[in-house]
């Protein structure tokens, strides 16, 4: 007997109750909210209890159902017309916005590590956070970095792209990172929201909301907005800001792509920061100069890390804010011709990703310098990773990759699959690359490979070379967006301007 849409419903309602997004009051009532959404007037058939599975997410029951709506021809059988039907349909079974704000504060009452894992996995739970297809990200650690191959974000069908064109711009929401997306049905071009929840909260005096990413990349990835659609800044009120959110969410750090284009995020029209329960490469990197930072309460350093870091520790998140606040205002400003560096041109170019953790009662900040000038050499960014770098990672360099977590496009899987074939004997260099094959842009950089490493690997052994390989390029990558580089000329560069903020080395 054939699986019916009442089966898949039925199996949706008790992973709904299972879960604890819906009471089981409340069964038959969002039942027929989902007959509704599946255009069924009735069940269309028996509930096979025999068979009554309930999975690990709800995946697999949306995927079914959206089976069956485009075979009824109620979506067009593309990527983006499902995930617009999946959300509509896990909005049925989401928790109404009042109900995620008033369970999360009874819980942030109790315990704010308690709120934010409750809120976490009902995102998840709800089919917001994209759970299956985050899983199938590939995953790394090499070379002092974490490394992620992200297949999470599905590429546009060209049907959905055309479709789009075709649609008049609503405006409606702004942007993807307004606080009218929850609930918001989605148009091609623009991802649905029914199943999407914020959670308020008050930074610099303002009312701003929390979310999760639905693709995110490390633990408890938050998103932090402004209830205002206005451009990203990075100053003095933006420090106070990550200072304000941590101090309410201390097992999360937060942090804020920098201001500018090139080395700015993929937003910058949404003033928004982005956080976490999670540890970084760079959280673990060392001191590799010490300094005196002119102040017995303030403990500072220059991280040992490719790009251009001030640590700064202090139990006073004032004193804290101060100095941030000085070296920013003094980097706008500067420029060393030595190192490249120029604060203007025809435009400005100096900024700052800062990053705010607390930890046994003392904060840290790290303020990483960034510089988005170009050249005729480098048209994609002089601090940015260079053009031979662009087969592996071509795309900014925004506070996540800041941090050593790479985030690398999904073709890379591919592409690396085929290239093993040539570490391992199953292809041979000498007869080149076919253009259109996967991996093709990696030719060179595979003959760079094969004559150090020979083309009689297991394929085990080619896997460990290619993974070394992607992080050597990477390393490279965070050592291009440096500004000042570990090297002696860049380390003295680095020195002469924190003198300028009142900084010595040790």
């Amino acid at each position: 007997m054939a699986v019916t849409s009442a089966h898949e419903i039925e199996r949706m309602l008790l992973f709904a109750v299972q879960k604890g997004l819906i009471d089981k009051e409340d069964m038959a009532y969002t039942r027929n909210r989902l007959f509704e959404i599946m255009e069924m007037d009735a069940p269309d058939g028996e509930v096979l209890s025999e068979s009554m599975e309930i999975p690990d997410t709800l995946t697999p029951i949306l995927e079914a159902l959206s089976d069956t709506a485009a075979s009824k021809g109620l979506i067009r059988d593309t990527m983006e017309s499902r995930d617009l039907f999946s959300a509509k349909l896990a909005g049925a079974v989401t928790p109404s916005p009042y109900e995620v704000r008033r369970r999360f504060q009874e819980l942030y009452n109790e315990s704010k590590e308690k709120a934010t894992e409750w809120f976490y996995e009902m995102c998840r739970a709800a089919d917001y956070i994209k759970v299956d297809r985050i899983n199938k990200n590939a995953r790394f650690f090499e070379g002092g970095l974490e490394i992620t191959i992200n297949l999470s974000k599905p590429e546009k069908d060209p049907r959905d792209i055309a479709n789009a064109l075709k649609m008049k711009s609503a405006g409606y929401p702004k942007c993807m990172l307004c606080i009218e997306n929850p609930g918001y049905a989605g148009r091609p071009g623009f991802p649905a929201r029914q199943n999407h929840r914020m959670i308020p909260v008050t930074v610099g005096g303002e009312s701003w909301h929390m979310q999760y990413s639905p693709y995110l990349y490390y633990n408890e990835h938050c998103i932090v907005l402004s209830d205002i659609h206005r451009p990203m800044k990075i100053n003095k009120e933006a420090f106070g800001r990550l200072f304000d959110f941590v101090e309410q969410y201390p097992h999360y750090f937060l942090g804020s792509n920098a201001d500018l284009p090139i080395v700015g995020g993929s937003i910058l029209t949404h003033d928004h920061f982005q956080g976490g329960c999670y540890e970084f490469p760079m959280d673990k990197a060392g001191d590799e100069i010490v300094l005196d930072s002119g102040d017995a309460e303030i403990a500072a350093s220059i991280v040992d890390w490719p790009m251009s870091c001030i640590r700064l520790k202090s139990k006073s998140r004032e004193k804290l804010i101060e100095r941030a606040d000085r070296i920013l205002s003094a980097w706008r400003e500067y420029s060393d011709a030595e190192n490249d560096v120029y604060a203007f041109t025809d435009q400005k170019h100096n900024t700052i990703t800062p990053i705010v953790r607390k930890s046994g009662g003392a904060w840290k900040m790290d303020l990483v310098l960034r510089n988005n000038r170009t050249s005729d050499e480098h048209p994609l960014g002089i601090f940015h990773p260079h053009s031979d770098l662009h087969h592996i990672k071509k795309e900014n360099i925004g506070l996540i990759e800041v941090m050593g977590l790479m985030i690398l496009p999904g073709r890379l899987l591919k592409e690396l699959d085929e290239a093993a074939k040539y570490l391992t004997g199953d292809k041979r260099i000498e007869d080149g690359f076919d253009k259109d094959a996967p991996g093709a842009c990696h030719f060179e950089w595979i003959t760079e490979l094969v004559n150090a490493y020979g083309n009689q690997n297991t394929q085990a052994q080619a896997e460990d070379i290619l993974r070394k390989g992607v992080a050597g390029k990477c390393c490279r990558v965070l050592a291009d967006a440096g500004v000042f580089k570990q090297t002696e000329k860049g380390r003295k560069g680095f020195v002469k301007f924190l003198e300028t903020v009142g900084f010595q080395k040790r």
